[in-house]
């Protein structure tokens, strides 16, 4: 259902779920952000809420909700909850992005006419959900590699929807860069990456692709080069550093599962012949698979850099629940809960 000026209209009723569009002739499934600020993706009962509330006039009622996580974790997301609710006229406080939260602690309070807010319950909760969740892993490993980089690679795990999303959730986290252009770009950075196995297929030649990238590539943009997909990684990672002396920043290390993938040994291998050689300024970029616990093995082995896909974008969404804490000014609460404000001083305005 669109308007006049072609923004979605504002759902109001459970009579214009009938009047939006769908079916098997859409070619795209993701919601746009014009859809989501209408209310499009809300769960029915919020809309069954504000027909039931309107009905009994109480939809202007002054309620204060606060939002909580099952579990501890990192907090991402806000800046898309504000950007949801800086319309409603709602009072919204939140943890700042980046900052480590425990179980059942509150995260986001808002304070306003129920019916100014409450329809974006769902959204604002799947928001935190999965950016926090993404956030959290990206901190784990971080945690794990120390000094060295930890680039976010899980753009391919995931809807292309959502990869700008987790991208930049995973940099809020403790991510040091992100492959998926959009994601980076939202954060003000250059997006990080090098090339895939293919162009090394297609040109048949690991060097001559590694000159090819100096030629191409602009001024300044670090020459890093795969070397496992032809021949042992140690004699490529070698021949590829004196082909291009100097110019060489890092070699990375992708090797599949079928050939063992990239243990320790090898790394270790790697590094040694390359120091060996005169080639001590290369660094090792491992990608492939990694986990905290082989990101700190493999940090241990000698690699200076990681490139983390599936256990950043596969990492389980931290369930977020809103209560309704405060009613026309009387505390309340459901059975198990405690009604009332919640104590804490680590929220800060934002809206």
């Amino acid at each position: 259902m669109q308007s006049a000026n072609n923004k979605p209209v504002d759902l109001q009723s459970l009579a214009d779920i009938e009047k939006l569009p769908g079916g098997p002739q859409e070619k795209l499934y993701s919601a746009d952000r014009e859809e989501i600020l209408a209310g499009w993706t809300t769960d029915v009962y919020f809309l069954k809420t504000r027909e039931i509330l309107r009905h009994l006039q109480l939809d202007r009622t002054p309620v204060v909700a606060e939002v909580f996580a099952s579990r501890s974790g990192v907090l991402a997301g806000v800046s898309e909850v504000k950007a949801l609710l800086a319309h409603t006229g709602a009072e919204v406080w939140a943890l700042p992005e980046g900052e480590e939260f425990a179980a059942r602690e509150v995260i986001v309070r808002i304070s306003g006419p129920y019916d100014d807010f409450g329809i974006y319950e769902t959204a604002l909760l799947g928001m935190l959900a999965s950016s926090s969740g993404w956030a959290t892993a990206a901190r784990q490993c971080k945690q794990a590699a120390g000094s060295a980089r930890v680039i976010c690679f899980g753009a391919r795990h995931v809807h292309p929807a959502v990869a700008p999303v987790m991208e930049r959730a995973a940099v809020i986290g403790g991510a040091d860069g992100a492959s998926c252009i959009l994601g980076a770009r939202h954060l003000g950075l250059e997006p990080v990456g090098t090339v895939p196995h293919a162009v090394f297929l297609v040109v048949g030649d690991t060097v001559e692709v590694a000159r090819a990238y100096h030629a191409v590539m602009p001024a300044g943009t670090p020459l890093v080069v795969l070397v496992d997909t032809f021949k042992d990684e140690a004699e490529e990672a070698l021949r590829v550093a004196a082909a291009l002396p100097g110019l060489l920043q890092a070699i990375r290390l992708d090797t599949p599962g079928e050939r063992g993938g990239v243990t320790p040994g090898l790394v270790r291998e790697v590094r040694a012949r390359l120091d060996q050689a005169g080639f001590g300024r290369v660094q090792i970029l491992v990608s492939g698979g990694l986990t905290p616990e082989r990101i700190a093995v493999l940090r241990e082995a000698g690699a200076a850099a990681f490139g983390v896909g599936s256990y950043i974008s596969g990492a389980p969404a931290i369930d977020m629940t809103m209560d309704l804490k405060v009613v026309g000014g009387r505390p309340v609460a459901k059975r198990g809960r405690i009604p009332g404000i919640t104590p804490t001083d680590r929220l800060v305005r934002l809206i």
